[in-house]
């Protein structure tokens, strides 16, 4: 008896030695492996979505192209930009629509001077400096067709006086104030640089 629970223990020392071997061998190699694999299709899966995501995208790239092209066909339909072939031609157009706005206004225009014209990314701003004399009322008339033109032209740096002088009432021999006012500003415009 003696030697055969000798041998039952050899052999369930056997046993579990085979099994210590195999759970060394699943922690040391199998594991690593399965962990790796299942990076890997996590990768995989993330990799499979961002396509996805990118197929999506591309699958609307006409439509948006198309989409970008009537917008930019409709803003060029507005006439925002200044549309003379030079920065020259479009200060001229700007100082005539704006002698003509004073004086349709019932103003007086003092002076008009193109000022450099300023060249950034695409577009060229053009700017013309305005004195102008009138009542409130020519003024009110002025801007609003100024800022209310095609193409578009900004009013900025206005400088808004009344005249010192004032006449004399004939009747009363006092001094009246005047409704003139001298204004000073500066007129914007913008236009597409043209492809050089």
């Amino acid at each position: 008896m003696n030697i055969l629970t000798i041998q039952n223990k050899q052999r369930w020392l056997a046993v579990g030695l085979l099994i210590f071997i195999v759970l060394i061998f699943c922690l040391i190699i199998m594991v690593p492996l399965l962990s790796k694999g299942l990076e890997l299709s996590k990768s995989k899966n993330d990799l499979m979505f961002r396509l996805q995501q990118y197929e999506r995208i591309l699958a609307t790239k006409n439509t948006v192209i198309a989409s970008m092209a009537k917008i930019k066909q409709q803003h060029d339909q507005q006439g925002y930009f200044n549309s003379q072939e030079t920065d020259a031609l479009a200060s001229a157009e700007m100082q005539a629509f704006i002698k003509k706005t004073i004086v349709d206004a019932g103003g007086e225009l003092s002076s008009t001077q193109a000022l450099p014209v300023n060249n950034k990314n695409k577009f060229s701003k053009i700017t013309i400096s305005v004195r102008m004399m009138g009542s409130s009322e020519v003024l009110r008339k002025v801007l609003y067709k100024i800022e209310t033109s095609t193409p578009l032209i900004i009013i900025d740096q206005i400088d808004i006086r009344p005249m010192q002088h004032g006449t004399m009432n004939l009747v009363t021999h006092k001094i009246e104030a005047s409704n003139v006012l001298n204004v000073n500003f500066q007129a914007v415009s913008f236009m597409r640089k043209l492809a050089e």
